[in-house]
């Protein structure tokens, strides 16, 4: 793909360039993530810098784990107010923060789980070695 000049790209080399599938594209446009495409004379799509910032933005929240009615929601919120990025980011950030809370827990479950598998390892190896005697 041009090194984001300002000449239209058409739908395949933009997959291709961000190892998707088409299918993903003209769906995110489906569901309203994007805007309509432009169409070349035989109906192909083309998509500007502005789109192929747009598609990045959203590949970037999806690899971050916002869903895609998050999504829906920012782009809502976005197109509605001129796509002014004073009013998404209020919300992208408390949707961020939802995440971060998320992982956060998913990181202390992960820890407890990891302590209680090191916990019953050391049980184990002293069954082994003799050092405690087994129950029945």
């Amino acid at each position: 793909m041009q090194a984001m000049t300002d000449q239209p790209v058409q739908i395949g080399e933009l997959a291709k360039t961000l190892g998707i599938t088409t299918r993903t594209i003209r769906y995110y446009e489906e569901i309203g993530l994007m805007g309509p495409s432009e169409r070349l004379g035989g109906g192909a799509r083309t998509y500007s810098r502005e789109d192929i910032l747009r598609l990045k933005f959203i590949l970037k929240l999806k690899e971050l784990g916002i869903s895609l009615k998050e999504m829906q929601e920012l782009a809502e919120n976005f197109d509605i107010n001129q796509q002014s990025f004073g009013t998404i980011t209020p919300k992208l950030l408390e949707i961020l923060d939802i995440h971060i809370g998320k992982v956060d827990q998913k990181i202390a479950n992960l820890a407890s789980l990891r302590k209680e598998i090191v916990d019953y390892r050391s049980r184990i190896t002293d069954i082994l070695q003799g050092n405690t005697p087994v129950v029945s």
